[in-house]
């Protein structure tokens, strides 16, 4: 059976990535005012000036039925079944869409990934390497879905703002963390972002620290496969960032620009590392 993998454009992946591990996309909507943009195409810098110059974040506009049964049909037309990951549905709309669209199709499954950006992409990968193992498609979703409460997904910010934005911390943690210069550590937990550590003092420095503290913490991971998802970042931090997972001994280390959708809800200086957190897996 010809197995096609599919995700939303919140799996931040770049073109070559998918080409790779031959995941295919289906975009959300970036609506900067009245310019609609799809996300995949639009970067993260002109988010963040449209921003800066309006004092408005963008608006995301998750994939609508019609746009996933055109997804989905196109897909049928050269693969045997379909496994779509999809954003938490706690988190969006599109989960709920596919599934609506997956109950008139055959062959259709619908996996709510319980996360967002790269650790979205995690899951899709391994379904990859299962269906190249010649593993039926029911298999491959059981195996996933065991795998999706281990998927460690976390960032760290240097700043609020996009998150008081759009309604997701209130205007007084948004103050005592400008005054206190705190660099606040957000995890996808149980399909929801939730607050978690905080660090304080300069951003570039706790972004070490942040690997170091999430290493420390999520101590069993899979090192096949790691992510670096970052929205903005310097050079030299990426890289510093790049060589102590090297040095832990991840062994797949993909470095990613988050989209436009996670880019429009965290904002700049957003950088984080995702990776299953369940040892280390023969299938």
């Amino acid at each position: 059976m010809k197995i096609a993998i599919s995700a939303e454009s919140t799996i931040d992946m770049p073109k070559e990535l998918l080409d790779q591990f031959d995941i295919h996309t289906v975009p959300f909507t970036i609506l900067l005012g009245d310019n609609a943009r799809l996300d995949g195409e639009i970067k993260p810098q002109e988010i963040f000036d449209y921003v800066y110059e309006t004092k408005v974040l963008p608006k995301t506009s998750a994939v609508n039925e019609f746009q996933f049964e055109e997804h989905f049909k196109k897909l049928l037309e050269n693969y045997d079944a379909i496994i779509h990951f999809s954003i938490s549905k706690t988190m969006s709309s599109a989960y709920d869409n596919a599934c609506r669209v997956a109950k008139e199709l055959k062959n259709v499954y619908v996996i709510d990934s319980m996360s967002l950006s790269t650790g979205i992409a995690l899951q899709a990968i391994y379904a990859k390497k299962l269906a190249d193992k010649d593993y039926n498609v029911e298999e491959i979703v059981e195996k996933v879905k065991k795998r999706i409460p281990y998927d460690q997904a976390s960032f760290i910010l240097s700043r609020l703002d996009y998150l008081y934005k759009g309604g997701r911390c209130s205007a007084l943690a948004l103050i005592g963390a400008n005054i206190l210069r705190l660099r606040p550590q957000i995890i996808v937990k149980n399909g929801k972002m939730e607050p978690h550590k905080k660090f304080r003092g300069n951003y570039s420095t706790n972004v070490i620290k942040y690997v170091d503290a999430t290493l420390e913490e999520f101590n069993n991971p899979d090192k096949e496969n790691i992510f670096i998802t970052y929205s903005s970042a310097s050079k030299e931090t990426v890289d510093e960032v790049y060589k102590i997972l090297k040095n832990k001994g991840f062994k797949n280390i993909y470095v990613t620009t988050a989209g436009g959708t996670v880019s429009s809800h965290c904002g700049e200086h957003c950088l984080g590392i995702l990776y299953f957190n369940d040892g280390e897996q023969n299938d």
